[in-house]
């Protein structure tokens, strides 16, 4: 297996190749996912010359395993649940909402940390571009999508270095546009085809984000 990224900077780099292939509006949104999905974005968005911003989100853990995703959830409240993991585990409302309620701390204390008091720009009649550093179950991201489209976009693209071919195919039936430049059969991770995946700071995310160009 060969490493194709060096890091989330040269990843964001080959992944802004593939969207100057599409018909982008002058007024598009580009969201960093945290904190991976920010260097990825900020380069995306450099290259474009487009407005960039965060959007938070969390996946919801399994009590008792948290590394595996029942769902996940943004900043605004909205869920997306795995139903089917979810009933297989018996997992209970109270579990879930457990785990919603430490994670909703997290991301009021992010919102706060990352924006010091900007407001989260409109969406409405816009297109966004929605960026992470990969994308493995998708959870994470279905949560942004359904939470985004509430706000009423004229077009919503999902755009990862690197995609598991079952999120990748999933994703085409719930996006306008899925960009990706790397969709390997043997996938078994994101941070298996970076070079360096070293943790992203939340310093690092608020450095990205005062930098960032906007109107």
């Amino acid at each position: 297996m060969s490493k194709v990224f060096k890091n989330r900077i040269d990843a964001g780099q080959q992944l802004a190749d593939k969207l100057e292939e599409l018909t982008l509006e002058d007024n598009a949104l580009i969201l960093g996912l945290p904190r991976g999905g920010l260097p990825v974005a900020a380069e995306v968005a450099n290259r474009l010359n487009l407005e960039l911003d965060v959007f938070n989100v969390r996946k919801l853990g399994v009590p008792g395993q948290s590394e595996v995703a029942m769902g996940a959830m943004t900043e605004d409240g909205t869920r997306y649940l795995n139903h089917d993991l979810i009933q297989a585990l018996q997992i209970s409302d109270a579990d879930i909402d457990q785990v919603a309620a430490r994670e909703q701390a997290t991301l009021e204390r992010r919102a706060e940390e990352y924006r010091r008091g900007r407001k989260q720009p409109s969406f409405e009649g816009r297109q966004v571009i929605l960026i992470d550093d990969g994308l493995a179950t998708g959870a994470t991201m279905r949560a942004v999508i359904e939470s985004v489209r509430l706000q009423k976009p004229v077009r919503i693209t999902v755009a990862v270095p690197v995609a598991a071919r079952d999120s990748a195919d999933a994703m085409r039936g719930i996006t306008d546009d899925f960009v990706c430049p790397l969709e390997p059969r043997d996938f078994r991770g994101v941070g298996l085809w970076y070079q360096d995946f070293a943790q992203v700071s939340d310093d690092e995310v608020t450095e990205i984000l005062a930098q960032a160009r906007r109107p």
